[in-house]
């Protein structure tokens, strides 16, 4: 650290000291932006600083820049292609109105004075020029005078200088705390023209704008010292009044492009106003949740049912289970306004959550949300088997032209289970309800490791981290065989498009795997040595299912094989591999049961997987065995299982840091920022 102590002023580095109103600071980089620390923030035998920053949330920060990028560049084409679309139109009615002048005819009707034209015209471009500038043409008729055609020459001449203005992007970074996300949003995302950076603590305030001035963007960012639901209504309240005395007329919003929410704890408290304040013709919303000992956790169901309106699960994929109750929250927050939410990205992190969601307005996307949420019946007190049942169904049918497909969305079958476990007999317990559908984008994933990839190391520290769990985050897509059937068929999935490129079909698209398993727990449950990862997966391979990874746990799996088929495979792995010794297991305990000691032994069951109630072929539960019916020829015809290592063996093409690894001693959330 150098001893030369500079002003505000000084051109940023890291490492720098920095003495403003007679404090001293230290200066920490991270990406392109410089943070100003209080040298005594810390003092000896405390962690509290009265705005802290945590360089375990990199990743979180990084993360969040690429995604942006990569959602902000398919925004600003929608947004010029739109520009062009109004400044077409605009000309072609100028162009109209200029015709209908030059044959004697009224431009406008008599009841309307020449003020009240040359008003809405001025109104029209206003609107256009602060919504949405871009290209705008005009005509002229043939018989234009000089002074016409010097003001045509104006015109144009005010064309071009629109064209060079920006389109306008806007993020609001919600819980602003230093300023590190709004600086770094300013610093590296080139199209974004504005940063609202908003604290409730005049001190976090203070030192937004030290640290905005010291890296030169303070005309980029706009402080507020707010509650951030105070500030995110008031958006709502002005947006409210413009457009009912405007008549419902498009003009200039206010809300922001991107919302960023990453509060101390839970963010449920500010999903209302957050899914209301972003844009609702497609914004993004980038949510964190760092309360993982409410969702993900089977200590306060209370508490996460007032917070995300569902009820956690005990198991080992609980992190999993509470992604999707965030989700659940934010859908549910946003349905009740005719808002449809698309998860994009959604990943358990360290300590917490993040997901990135698109808003748009769409009623008629808002009816498939009561089919995209299930509840879950898991043995969390047994052998930790599961099975799902949706809220509603959206069904497809055929219209009457016979020529597509369209959807019903009505009632569905109650109950998937019963009372106790299928496979161990031990009461099953209830979680959520929660969020059915994907949780990734693949288009979307795809667009972010391309960012991630051409990004600079030195500038994104954990550039490689966010590679590999982005890529572990889009093999953990397992289609379902109608998607299958769909992306091999010419005509898609017969169902009429939406919005944008979204269709019917995808809309009502659920996660028929929604969950993993853990080998070693399972291996636990039975008392058994765990078996080597290849080996299981080239098991099931073997079988005819699919394995993937999840994002949440190393270790973990994904497979399309239900419930009986993994205890079948590893009741052989005992038998075949790694015996037990039956007189230490507890008779009438759930390894007891599930090995089937104590009774006669029986063959293996191939049927597990065929649904034993033919004649009701619909689906309901989205990943009960029912759903993974195998063809009715393999039913008498056992496969043997082989546990090939070779089969199983993932075939990377590369090395990814696909999880975390302890970056420093007792790492983990920092304690509470405290200021006034």
């Amino acid at each position: 650290m150098s001893d030369t102590i500079a002003d505000l002023s000084a051109t940023p580095a890291e490492g720098q000291r920095i003495k403003h109103n007679n404090v001293a600071y230290t200066t920490v980089k991270e990406g392109l932006a410089h943070i100003l620390i209080p040298e005594d923030s810390a003092k000896k035998g405390q962690t509290v600083q009265q705005v802290f920053y945590n360089p375990i949330q990199q990743f979180n920060r990084d993360l969040t820049v690429l995604a942006m990028k990569a959602y902000g560049k398919e925004r600003i084409q929608q947004k010029q292609a739109a520009s062009r679309a109004r400044a077409g139109k605009l000309a072609d009615k100028k162009r109209k109105r200029k015709e209908h002048t030059q044959t004697g005819r009224p431009a406008k009707s008599p009841k309307l004075g020449e003020n009240a034209v040359e008003s809405a015209e001025a109104q029209v471009d206003i609107e256009i020029r602060d919504d949405a500038p871009g290209e705008q043409t005009e005509q002229y008729g043939e018989g234009e005078t000089t002074a016409e055609t010097e003001l045509g020459t104006h015109a144009i001449d005010d064309t071009e200088a629109k064209k060079e203005q920006p389109i306008t992007f806007t993020i609001l970074d919600a819980l602003s705390a230093s300023g590190l996300r709004a600086l770094r949003y300013a610093h590296e995302i080139p199209f974004v023209t504005s940063v609202t950076a908003n604290d409730i603590l005049k001190a976090a305030a203070q030192a937004i704008e030290r640290n905005a001035i010291h890296n030169g963007l303070r005309d980029k960012i706009n402080i507020s010292v707010d509650d951030a639901l105070a500030h995110m209504y008031d958006i709502i309240v002005r947006e409210l009044r413009r457009v009912t005395l405007s008549k419902n007329k498009p003009g200039p919003s206010e809300k922001y492009d991107i919302i960023d929410l990453d509060p101390y704890g839970s963010a449920a408290p500010f999903l209302d106003a957050a899914v209301q304040a972003v844009r609702d013709d497609g914004g993004l919303l980038c949510v964190t949740c760092t309360d993982s000992g409410i969702w993900a956790s089977n200590g306060y169901p209370e508490k996460c049912y007032s917070l995300y309106g569902g009820i956690p699960v005990k198991g080992w994929y609980s992190h999993e289970v509470g992604l999707r109750l965030i989700l659940h929250a934010i859908e549910t927050s946003a349905a009740r306004y005719g808002l449809a939410m698309e998860p994009l990205l959604s990943l358990s992190v360290d300590f917490y959550s993040r997901v990135f969601v698109r808003i748009r307005k769409s009623p008629s996307m808002v009816k498939f949300q009561g089919g995209k949420n299930m509840i879950v019946y898991s043995c969390g007190g047994g052998c930790g088997a599961w099975t799902t049942q949706l809220l509603m169904k959206n069904k497809p049918a055929p219209n009457k032209k016979g020529s597509g497909i369209f959807y019903k969305h009505g009632f569905t079958r109650a109950p998937t289970t019963g009372t106790s476990c299928e496979h161990c007999g031990s009461t099953m317990h209830l979680a959520g309800p929660m969020y059915a559908g994907r949780i990734h984008s693949p288009e979307f994933v795809k667009s972010v490791i391309a960012e991630a990839e051409e990004a600079s190391p030195e500038i994104y520290g954990t550039k490689e981290r966010i590679r590999g769990m982005l890529q572990t985050a889009l093999e953990e897509f397992l289609p379902s065989p109608e998607e299958m059937a769909a992306q091999l068929s010419e005509n898609g999935d017969g169902t009429k498009k939406l919005k944008k490129s979204l269709t019917e079909a995808q809309l009502a698209a659920i996660d028929p795997y929604p969950f993993f398993f853990h080998p070693a727990q399972v291996s636990g449950v039975l008392h058994c040595a765990s078996p080597p990862e290849a080996a299981l997966r080239g098991a099931l391979l073997g079988l005819g299912y699919r394995v993937t990874r999840s994002h949440c746990k190393p270790g973990s799996m994904k497979t399309d094989a239900p419930w009986s088929v993994i205890w079948h495979v590893f009741r052989e792995w005992i038998r075949q591999k790694a015996p037990v010794k039956e007189e230490n297991i507890k008779p009438g305990s759930v390894a007891y049961r599930l090995l089937g000691l104590g009774t006669k032994a029986e063959g293996p069951k191939p049927d597990a997987t065929k649904n034993d109630k033919n004649e009701d072929k619909e689906t309901d539960s989205p990943a009960s065995p029912k759903s993974d019916a195998k063809p009715a020829d393999d039913a008498n015809k056992p496969k043997e299982i082989v546990f090939d290592e070779r089969l199983g063996r993932y075939q990377d093409k590369g090395k990814y840091v696909r999880y975390q690894e302890n970056p420093r001693e007792n790492w983990g959330p920092m304690n509470r920022a405290k200021g006034k």
